[in-house]
């Protein structure tokens, strides 16, 4: 009704190799098919190389499919009297089912009787010597390979004696790519986030797969054009929730942090953003700031904008001076003692540069009064030094 290329030409192949036997079945039958391949050619509506291959198709015909024999004589190996036609079978007609044929019956003489049919086999086909190129080949293998093999064949009889049954590992990952996909689908068929977090529990039917769906939502974050703040919701939502996710967003933290040069800007700025939302919530511990080390050598320049990124994120959604106070919290000092250095006075001048100068919070006196009193040590002996000697302490 509808012919395109594909079917069309699929058809005119498979014409040409059956069409002396369907004409020799049904010549009326050949007759409406050909009709019909002449309306498609009248038609038009096909590619011009199809139609060439249809008037083609009529040369065969006409040559009465001279070059496409019924039987391809390499292939007629056969004696017509040796051969055993079931012409005798009809749809209309009454057989023997042999219906015991489908049912299971215990052999007693089995080895026996497979031993006759070895002898009967070996008679007619002869001796079959492929066991023993197999074996030549598995000895021309390498060393390492048997290696590993034995090892593998260990830990399966090891898992066949412990548990009674084979487990089988999917290297493929194919069901870790198909949990993402229902995932993303659910994240984006979402209307509001309480939808997505009902949505994406579900998902979490086994225990494990927390850590997945903390990573693809925020991947999900990270892809989107400008942060939405649907993702800081839900995973301020998951987080209170179960603890298992404060675990898993921590170690997200720590992930993220550690790649956090593979991502560009904007990608770079969802994320961060979207941790942002989680730490201003209380959502998740502020103990992963434990992860930031700020100073010249352990940070990127992506790491920096990140850094930046999430405090002024920070800064805008609690303000300086709780922000501030949060930093000063004696709960919180080994998480930022890497954030405001105080051991080595050469961290002091980078950690001034991106935080200190680029926010206002010099109006509230500084980052933490530790870093603030270490610093102030610092510039003031490296200004009498330079006053004194004519340089500073570096």
């Amino acid at each position: 009704e509808k012919p395109t290329d594909d079917s069309v030409e699929v058809a005119v192949d498979f014409l040409k190799e059956c069409g002396l036997a369907l004409k020799e079945a049904s010549a009326k039958g050949m007759h409406v098919i050909m009709e019909r391949f002449r309306t498609i050619l009248h038609e038009g509506e096909i590619d011009k190389r199809v139609q060439y291959m249809i008037e083609g198709l009529f040369a065969v015909r006409k040559n009465n499919f001279a070059d496409y024999p019924q039987k391809v004589e390499e292939l007629d190996l056969v004696e017509d009297d040796d051969q055993i036609p079931h012409d005798n079978i009809t749809l209309q007609g009454k057989h023997d089912l042999q219906r015991m044929l489908d049912m299971f019956k215990y052999d007693p003489d089995f080895e026996e009787n497979e031993k006759q049919y070895d002898e009967i086999r070996k008679e007619i086909l002869g001796d079959d010597d492929d066991d023993d190129e197999d074996e030549d080949d598995d000895e021309d293998d390498d060393d390492d390979d048997d290696d590993d093999d034995d090892q593998d064949e260990k830990e399966v009889k090891q898992e066949l004696d412990a548990n009674g049954n084979i487990k089988i590992v999917d290297m493929t990952e194919g069901d870790l790519i198909n949990l993402r996909r229902k995932i993303y689908l659910a994240i984006m068929s979402a209307l509001t986030f309480e939808e997505m977090v009902h949505k994406l529990l579900k998902f979490c039917h086994h225990p494990g797969l927390e850590g997945e769906l903390c990573n693809m939502l925020i991947e999900c974050c990270s892809q989107e054009r400008t942060y939405i703040k649907t993702y800081g919701e839900v995973g301020q939502r998951f987080c209170m929730l179960q603890d298992v996710f404060i675990e898993k967003f921590d170690e997200s933290f720590a992930h993220q942090y550690s790649t956090i040069h593979r991502y560009e800007t904007g990608k770079l700025r969802n994320i961060a953003k979207f941790f942002a939302h989680i730490l201003h919530n209380d959502a998740f511990d502020w103990n992963v700031m434990k992860y930031v080390f700020l100073n010249e050598i352990d940070t990127t320049s992506s790491s920096r904008i990140f850094i930046k990124i999430l405090f002024q994120e920070l800064s805008e959604l609690m303000g300086l001076q709780k922000l501030k106070s949060r930093c000063e919290d004696p709960l919180y000092t080994e998480a930022f003692e890497n954030v405001f250095p105080t051991d080595n006075p050469k961290k002091y001048p980078f950690c001034h540069q991106l935080l200190y100068f680029n926010w206002p919070w010099r109006t509230y006196g500084g980052a933490t009064r530790a870093f603030e009193k270490s610093s102030k040590t610092h510039y003031a002996a490296a200004a009498a030094n330079r006053k004194r000697f004519g340089f500073g302490l570096f």
